[in-house]
């Protein structure tokens, strides 16, 4: 049994942007991990994006085939993809999942209207609506490491960014001989923050310390209304691992699980490197500059062993 984890509460829509900063500052250098409350992503919405993905996993495997994940966007079945590339597992995860990536590109699949009636509407406003809370955020997250709050888009990260919604679902106890314990393996995320939401079911865990052996894991709660928050690999890179892009895993839940996570990556061609600020003699770049495409197609080819 593990402990559970006590993150920060982080308030968006608070009047003290600096004492907001501060705070997102301690929550990424002491966990990766925060809720973010006060988001401005209306509950409805998030009640229907969880009733329409259910709809779409609901559906016969043939149907969900047909919109087989191509230029990342679309479904991958239970088991098509592996996390923990470190695993000598040869099994994928015991989750599916749906991508939906910038809606400016037209590179989205899309359920049939007549299958799926208001589907697309509904998670081309979801999308809408995260892609505003995370820029908002990632104002906050400027200002937190002593840059002005437009540093991200100066840098072309969100000029056009790579912002995906990717549908969950954990289906529960597939087969209680296997010796699986994840629905999904041991993981960071490749991007710049990840926004998630989940169904209240519990199974997400965090490492914090990468390198530590055996890994302690630590119980993540859901909170109602609020996203949970962590940092991703690339803006660890920036921040020099000042800002942690933590370890975490979701055990395989006893019942149905489903979650929607917002992950937000810069600008395909926005260059990754070592802040000023997070540098200096005693604590050099401990990573040279990388092309945010070229290091998310990198990663991604290793989770599906390409």
């Amino acid at each position: 049994m593990c402990d559970a984890l006590q993150l920060p509460i982080i308030d968006l829509s608070s009047p003290d942007r600096f004492s907001a900063a501060n705070s997102i500052r301690q929550a990424c250098v002491d966990h990766g991990f925060f809720y973010l409350v006060n988001h401005g992503v209306d509950e409805g919405l998030i009640k229907k994006v969880f009733e329409q993905s259910s709809n779409f996993f609901s559906l016969p495997i043939e149907h969900k085939m047909k919109l087989a994940k191509k230029n990342h966007r679309g479904y991958t079945a239970l088991y098509a993809e592996k996390l923990d590339t470190t695993s000598l597992s040869s099994k994928g995860d015991p989750k599916e999942s749906f991508y939906i990536g910038p809606l400016s590109d037209n590179l989205n699949q899309w359920p049939l209207e007549e299958d799926l009636p208001s589907w697309r509407i509904t998670m081309e406003t979801y999308h809408q609506k995260v892609l505003s809370a995370a820029t908002k955020l990632l104002s906050l997250i400027a200002l937190s490491l002593k840059l002005e709050e437009d540093f991200f888009e100066k840098v072309g990260a969100l000029n056009e960014p790579l912002a995906f919604i990717r549908l969950l679902r954990y289906p529960g106890d597939l087969d209680t001989s296997s010796e699986e314990i994840c629905g999904a393996s041991a993981h960071s995320d490749y991007g710049t923050v990840t926004l998630l939401m989940t169904d209240g079911v519990p199974g997400l865990q965090v490492c914090r310390e990468k390198s530590a052996q055996p890994l302690v894991w630590e119980d993540v709660a859901s909170m109602s209304g609020a996203f949970i928050v962590n940092i991703g690999d690339m803006m660890e890179r920036w921040t020099n691992c000042l800002f942690r892009s933590t370890l975490h895993r979701v055990l395989r839940p006893r019942q149905e699980r489903y979650s929607v996570a917002f992950l937000t990556n810069p600008n395909k061609d926005c260059i990754v490197e070592c802040l000023e600020s997070c540098c200096s003699e005693s604590c050099p770049p401990r990573f040279p500059p990388i092309k945010s495409l070229d290091y998310l197609e990198e990663r991604t080819r290793l989770a599906y062993g390409l």
